[in-house]
């Protein structure tokens, strides 16, 4: 059955956005309308005609609304096959009503135990049963009946009535079906996941849908796919250019969680989940080229990222050079027809005012054959632990240097280190077995890219075990270096400091990125 005329809708929800025009607007259709409780009482103060539930079904809502639609009359009206005869002579012996639209929301768990204050009574009142056992009852039958689970989905439904002479069509219910059991299974996985922590487990369940197909994964033998959670808000989309690919969206993500993680104004550029050029600043067009001159060579085929509106200067800037994608929260001032002359390059606007700090970091490990969850490293050091060990002090500009190179190393690749001054970064070295190594490889890039190092600070992300590491930065002229601390020989690091007049700051903080 391909279309079916709406002549009758049971409305049942929590959330009521956008209820009253859309059930006016199913009023006017000659639709009759059938309530509960609060939407009920909310349905006829907005003089919208609505009969109860408890009238139909001869049985009175009880237990402070625990028990109200979990009845055969309910239920046989959305479940009923209207191509099986033996369907419609039960529906016609026991006075059941043909149900051609439920319309339920839940009552709202997820933003009740979102609330640090909530109690566990509170939250099991919040429990909906007689909702997902409808919205299931009704997607089931989706051959006849439409569920809709979200306001979002009102005009969707409203327009596809009026385009059918007031009928839904099979394609729109199939739709929505997928949709309402998405929304159950997100549903009871929450309430799961909170009775687990409840009972001292770690418990993390994830519903993703796939948002984009891939050409292919890390390399052209392996198929992948972009999943997201279901009904999760956009953080990006793309304005301009080719599709993305998965090591684009690799970029991507490591690109605006280091935007995130500054509050000043920051232009960064990525190469490989690395960084190779950092500069914080409100002169986009400066701060670019800041973190341009890092790195000049690798910046080639990199991604850009910005925290702030991208100008038309900065815009100018990039043009002539090949980067993979732009990031930015909005293009201003023409930036966009600036960078777009470019057919190949992949805009992005990145919706930061939206964004969260997602508190985990989940990473599938194959070869173990299983999940590691864990806190997203978002804070950069606890002031209390901070702890100047050398001689020499370290002055207010000096510290500040040392947090900007820090931040940085953060979204590094282990071992890493980060040679800055100004809050530019001047050096970068990633991802080495040595930290002795990662700073020969700093060396090398300074010095292809004419700059120098001395005067500068370092950052490690994590501690030195020997003093050669302090030796190395003094034969550069670095002026002072944060690092964690913890080390058996830190005394070593701190004596080698105090040999080379260089300010020495533990942070007390480890930052490893595998």
């Amino acid at each position: 059955m391909d279309k079916v005329v709406l002549r009758r809708a049971l409305i049942s929800v929590s959330d009521k956005t956008g209820l009253a025009e859309f059930a006016r607007a199913l009023a006017e259709r000659s639709v009759e309308i059938y309530s509960t409780g609060g939407t009920l009482q909310f349905l006829r103060e907005a003089k919208i005609p609505a009969l109860a539930v408890e009238d139909y079904t001869g049985f009175p809502e009880m237990m402070d609304g625990r028990v109200k639609t979990l009845h055969p009359k309910i239920h046989g009206g959305f479940l009923a096959r209207r191509d099986l005869e033996s369907h419609l002579d039960a529906v016609a012996h026991h006075g059941i009503k043909l149900f051609d639209l439920v319309v339920v929301n839940l009552y709202p768990f997820e933003r009740v135990i979102a609330n640090p204050d909530a109690t566990f009574e509170e939250a099991v009142e919040n429990i909906d049963i007689g909702g997902p056992a409808m919205v299931r009852s009704a997607a089931k039958n989706a051959a006849s009946v439409a569920v809709v689970v979200s306001p979002s989905d009102y005009a969707r439904v409203l327009a596809e009535l009026a385009a059918h002479e007031n009928a839904t069509t099979l394609a729109l219910r199939e739709e929505l079906r997928v949709k309402a059991y998405q929304r159950t299974a997100a549903y009871d996985a929450s309430i799961a996941s909170y009775l687990e922590t409840k009972q001292g487990k770690k418990a993390l369940r994830l519903q993703l849908v796939e948002k984009q197909s891939l050409r292919y994964g890390e390399n052209p033998h392996q198929s992948a796919s972009y999943l997201v959670e279901a009904e999760s808000p956009d953080a990006w989309k793309q304005l301009h250019g080719k599709e993305l690919s998965f090591n684009n969206i690799l970029d991507l993500d490591i690109a605006l969680r280091l935007a995130q993680d500054f509050s000043d104004g920051v232009c960064a550029i990525f190469k490989h989940t690395n960084p190779c050029g950092v500069a914080v600043g409100e002169n986009q067009a400066e701060i670019l080229q800041h973190a341009m001159d890092t790195d000049p060579v690798s910046f080639f085929g990199g991604i850009v990222v910005f925290n702030r509106p991208l100008g038309k200067a900065a815009a100018e800037k990039l043009a002539p050079h090949f980067f993979e994608l732009i990031i930015a929260p909005q293009f201003i001032e023409g930036a966009f027809e600036t960078l777009a002359a470019k057919k190949n390059l992949r805009l992005i606007e990145a919706n930061f005012a939206a964004m969260q700090k997602h508190p985990s970091d989940l990473r599938a490990v194959p070869g173990a054959g299983g999940y590691l969850l864990q806190d997203t490293d978002w804070t950069l050091w606890n002031n209390e632990d901070i702890k100047v060990v050398s001689q020499k002090a370290i002055n207010a500009e000096t510290r500040e240097d040392l947090a900007f190179a820090l931040r940085v190393a953060k979204f590094v690749k282990s071992n890493s280190v980060v040679f800055a001054s100004g809050k530019r970064t001047l050096a970068i070295g990633a991802g080495q077995m040595s930290r002795i190594d990662s700073i020969r490889i700093a060396e090398i890039k300074a010095r292809d890219a004419k700059l120098s190092l001395k005067g500068s600070v370092m950052a490690s992300e994590a501690f030195f075990p020997f003093r050669d590491s302090v030796d190395m930065c003094a034969a550069l002229g670095v002026r002072a270096i944060v690092q964690p601390g913890g080390s058996i020989k830190d005394s070593e690091s701190i004596a080698a400091a105090d040999e080379h007049g260089i300010g020495l700051l533990f942070s007390g903080m480890r930052h490893f990125r595998h």
